[in-house]
């Protein structure tokens, strides 16, 4: 196996960046690969892997190792040394590789350790979840797959399917979700003619669940209050076979202004967006949404696949205050939906004290609303992102 050497520096600079300098996984690599614009597609798919393998599996390595997290160049390169033999990939004869010779592997982990997460978060998990967290923490481990929604105001699943082999990339059809298309390898689908034309998004499987949850139709006024660059409102557009409204709220103006281009390359023209500025905003709306979708700030644990980061970053302050975060937004926002609508609260995290409990809460403090189904997507049941999503009707 041969390696590049100014490779392996970058991947190093890329992991301090993101532990001692603050900065997001993505984000990071992201700004690499601008500044690293004559890497081929090998050497940018290697640069990114290891990036995030390193993330990933962090603390594990670290206590192979034996030290504390560190700058120390030679320490970077022990740890990667060890990332490749735990991943059973050819060794290097580099001299930075030498000390594997006579590495023995440890086999006694305890699970925080074996997982590769924060002692803390592991104690939360398992009192959460039981014997299911070891399961899930297993899956949330392993990389994301790439898959595609399909935009069916412009195209069916199958022309997708034959347009995107024409161009190189080959993809099966997901059965259970009826948009998605699986591809076979991970390639760069932003540079494909079916992207710039409009003909898909990227979304994962479990993601693609929570517009069609939320039951909306041709015609109806949508409101989409925590819509980010919005994917799923792109998506409840579609649904809705772009006639009608979807109103897409979110704090960041800058999220709201992708959602416009994304909406004018998949053709949909039915999106208005408003920035929350002031709480004036929601009281405008009061009563106004036959569907309200409140896809909420939240821990992101259900999507650790794509953010591994997400685990280093997080504290038992951080949750603390989400959990009053989705309760203020469920309470306040929920008064958008008019008598006899229905609302989604939905969450990328798998912790009940984010999903469940805050809905109790909300359903015990007001008794005009009613639960009408519940859906708790598990990324070791589907193999997918880890979702939860309720539907609630507001019966008075």
């Amino acid at each position: 196996m041969k390696i590049h050497r100014h490779l392996i520096l970058e991947i190093f600079k890329a992991a301090n960046d993101i532990f001692f300098e603050g900065g997001y996984a993505d984000k990071t690599i992201e700004h690499y690969l601008k500044v690293n614009r004559k890497w081929g597609a090998r050497d940018r798919k290697f640069f990114a892997e290891n990036v995030y393998d390193m993330v990933r599996w962090w603390r594990k390595l670290w206590f192979i190792v034996g030290k504390n997290p560190n700058t120390d160049i030679n320490d970077h390169w022990k740890i990667l040394g060890v990332l490749w033999k735990l991943r059973q990939k050819e060794i290097p004869a580099e001299k930075e590789f030498e000390f594997l010779k006579s590495l023995k592997l440890p086999t006694d982990f305890s699970q925080a350790v074996e997982h590769s997460i924060p002692d803390w978060l592991d104690e939360l998990g398992q009192n959460q979840l039981g014997r299911r967290w070891a399961a899930v923490l297993t899956k949330l481990n392993e990389p994301a797959e790439v898959v595609l929604r399909v935009n069916t105001l412009k195209v069916s699943r199958k022309v997708l399917r034959e347009s995107l082999l024409k161009e190189g990339i080959e993809a099966s059809e997901l059965e259970e979700y009826p948009e998605g298309l699986l591809l076979k390898e991970r390639k760069n689908v932003f540079v494909t003619e079916a992207f710039k034309s409009g003909l898909f998004e990227v979304q994962d499987a479990n993601s693609q669940l929570v517009a069609p949850f939320l039951n909306p139709k041709a015609g109806m006024r949508v409101i989409d209050a925590c819509a980010g660059a919005g994917g799923k409102a792109l998506h409840l557009a579609t649904l809705m076979g772009n006639k009608g409204k979807v109103v897409a709220l979110d704090i960041h103006g800058h999220k709201l202004d992708d959602l416009q281009k994304r909406a004018r390359r998949n053709h949909i023209d039915i999106i208005e967006t408003r920035v929350i500025d002031s709480t004036k905003v929601i009281k405008r709306l009061e009563a106004s949404a036959d569907r309200v979708l409140l896809d909420v700030p939240c821990t992101g644990l259900g999507v650790l696949r794509r953010n591994p980061d997400t685990k280093w970053k997080l504290t038992p302050e951080k949750i603390q205050e989400l959990e009053a975060i989705q309760s203020d937004i469920l309470k306040r926002y929920s008064n958008m939906t008019k008598v006899g609508g229905e609302l989604v609260y939905s969450t990328c995290s798998i912790l009940p004290i984010e999903n469940q409990q805050i809905v109790e809460k909300f359903l015990n403090g007001n008794s005009n609303w009613e639960q009408i189904e519940e859906r708790c997507c598990f990324p070791e049941d589907t193999g997918y992102d880890g979702f939860f999503m309720t539907r609630l009707k507001r019966i008075r």
